[in-house]
């Protein structure tokens, strides 16, 4: 199996992704970057693969790959959802130290404790507004990104990260079941290195994966 995830995308026929993959227009500068992704990503050189190509803009390369990795976790949520529910994860957590309430700032102001499916529920809803949000990922060439739009990206990895945390903590042992450890652990290892070639999440926020993120990000 090559060190690929935007290229391994595998759901069985009776597990449905959670939302349709959302895609740049073809003939965009996203579609060309995406296509400089999966290029690179096949080479199996995924710190390589991170990297801003040269002479492209930071937002433009932040812009696409955070699609990258909606499209990413939205799969591998996707193969979990059947076992993800309330009863089974009642809170949305990573462990017995780590607990995540949502509030989006517009609808729900105040963060509000809810379980971990309606949590990855609110979130893909509220990722998925950002996106389609042309005065915040612009679609036109040469159109211009709005003053706070690593702020945005930030916000938005950091709190796609939770996702990643609660799989590995609450769904391991289905994901060893289901054979897809390997997918799995590619794209976090994607996820990671790219959110740390540009520091886009504190590490304080790294917290309940550490080990892992440590294991990944050390130069090998």
């Amino acid at each position: 199996m090559n060190d690929s995830c935007a290229t391994l995308i595998y759901v069985s026929k009776n597990q449905k992704t959670f939302r349709p993959k959302k895609s740049a227009p073809s003939g965009s500068k996203g579609a060309q970057l995406q296509r400089h992704i999966d290029a690179t990503l096949g080479s199996g050189n995924l710190r390589e693969a991170v990297r801003l190509p040269p002479g492209e803009d930071i937002n433009e390369w932040l812009a696409v790959n955070t699609v990258d990795f909606f499209n990413q976790v939205n799969i591998l949520y996707g193969t979990l959802t059947e076992f993800c529910t309330s009863s089974h994860c009642p809170t949305m957590n990573a462990g017995p130290k780590y607990f995540y309430k949502w509030a989006d700032g517009i609808t729900i102001k105040k963060p509000i404790e809810v379980s971990a499916p309606k949590y990855v529920e609110y979130l893909m809803d509220w990722i998925e507004a950002q996106l389609d949000d042309e005065s915040i990922f612009p679609q036109k060439l040469g159109a211009p990104f709005p003053a706070n739009f690593q702020d945005v990206v930030k916000t938005i990895l950091k709190r796609l990260f939770r996702v990643y945390a609660h799989i590995y903590h609450s769904h391991f042992q289905k994901i060893l079941s289901l054979k897809e450890e390997a997918h799995l652990n590619t794209c976090f290892k994607h996820f990671v290195l790219f959110t740390w070639e540009f520091r886009l999440i504190d590490k304080g926020e790294l917290a309940p994966l550490q080990d892992l993120v440590e294991s990944i990000i050390q130069p090998s």
